[in-house]
């Protein structure tokens, strides 16, 4: 198929005049892995985050329609900008019309709208670069509403879960050995590959316990290593993942409602639940902590406020919180690949001695003096082999030629 995907050119993306096929999901991330180069990408996504706009620019589409407003006001998420310097058509607030698209049906694209069979199916806003400046400008001005209300969020997560934060209330029992070990936290967060390609050698010197949270897992094996275990909702886990050998947490409400229940039963693995409020990475680093987890290193979480914005959750104060408790064991990817050196094992440096005392024999061999050096040698070392034996009542060795 034709591919329609362009770098930026400083010009609003050009769009496709051709019948193009489309992908349609109201989860992106779902939409994602079957979306193939050259077909339109049908969503229903409100602030599309960089997540989620980084994984559609992957998949090299024509083009991206999406039902809600890509950008809402609430804050200056990335989405939008990241698909418009990529080069790809973006249409949004479609409404829900789009939406009744079925997967692998032919569409038109004209200016603003969609037709399908010349029927105009829904009409909606085409951002350009100056249109999606303005909303970013609108977006910022309005930041003080969502600070005031994460610092709501705060006391009420902090009320809820006092215990779990305190006293470690609700851990759930696992087989995984953290106490005294380094815990890597995998994300499938902003600069995951390039992150955990930097730590390769942390991970083969220091072997610490590799936990994926949902597709964070799947990352893992993709970077050549098995998870130790997973802990998420299993809604972007992939089943290579779940059936690796891994121990399953299952992240669970507060009020014990756990929809990633069915997904391990009808994949067949054994598994836990963690009930708890908040994300599933802070699910996995309290549970890292509480088992005595000496080290925690996060790879792809989330750590500024439009970074908790745009993970869509108003529970954020959970990663706040958390990061309080286990704030003097815990350390950014990001910081221990700057600061990290290869550490030469004991092994390694008894081959490197053996490989240059065998050198050093072999170029002794080579030279007549050399030789006759080693001919020396080996009579000494014959004659101590026969003292040796005479002590323990053995016969002397042959003679050396």
């Amino acid at each position: 198929m034709k591919r329609f995907f362009n770098k930026k050119s400083g010009k609003t993306p050009a769009l496709p005049s051709e019948v193009l096929l489309v992908r349609v999901d109201e989860r992106t991330k779902k939409l994602a892995r079957r979306l193939e180069p050259g077909e339109v990408a049908v969503i229903d996504h409100a602030d599309l985050d960089r997540v989620a706009a980084e994984s559609l620019v992957a998949k090299e589409p024509a083009a991206v329609l999406n039902a809600a407003k890509s950008t809402t006001g609430r804050y200056p998420n990335l989405g939008p900008s990241i698909l418009l310097e990529a080069g790809i058509p973006l249409i949004d607030d479609l409404g829900p019309d789009i939406m009744t698209l079925h997967e692998g049906q032919a569409i038109t694209i004209k200016d603003d709208s969609v037709y399908l069979d010349d029927q105009l199916i829904a009409q909606g806003t085409r951002q350009t670069e100056e249109t999606n400046e303005l909303a970013m400008q609108e977006a910022r001005d309005g930041m003080s509403t969502q600070i005031e209300a994460f610092a709501a969020n705060t006391m009420e997560y902090l009320a809820r879960e006092r215990d779990l934060l305190l006293n470690s209330v609700g851990i759930p029992d696992v087989k995984t050995k953290f106490a005294g070990r380094h815990m890597l936290v995998v994300v499938r967060g902003y600069h995951y590959r390039e992150d955990l390609n930097l730590l390769r050698a942390y991970i083969r010197d220091y072997r610490p316990v590799l936990v994926g949270v949902d597709g964070g897992a799947d990352a893992i094996l993709e970077a050549g290593f098995k998870p130790d275990m997973i802990v998420g909702d299993m809604d972007s886990v992939s089943d290579r993942a779940l059936t690796c050998g891994a121990e399953i947490v299952v992240h669970a409400y507060r009020d014990g409602r756990a929809p990633g229940i069915d997904r391990v039963e009808r994949v067949g693995v054994e598994h836990v639940v963690f009930p708890a409020t908040g994300t599933s990475e802070d699910a996995a680093m309290l549970l890292g902590d509480a088992k005595g987890a000496s080290l925690i290193v996060t790879l792809g979480t989330h750590t500024t406020l439009v970074e908790f914005l745009d993970k869509g959750r108003s529970g954020m104060a959970s990663t706040f919180f958390t990061r309080l408790v286990v704030g003097p064991k815990l350390v950014d990817a990001k910081g221990v690949s700057r600061i990290y050196r290869t550490r030469i094992s004991s092994f390694q440096l008894f081959m490197l001695s053996a490989a240059g005392l065998l050198a050093l024999f072999v170029a002794l061999a080579m030279t007549p003096a050399g030789y006759a050096f080693l001919q020396i040698l080996a009579v000494y070392f014959t004659d101590f082999i026969d003292l040796i034996r005479s002590w323990v009542g053995l016969a002397p060795s042959a003679p050396v030629s």
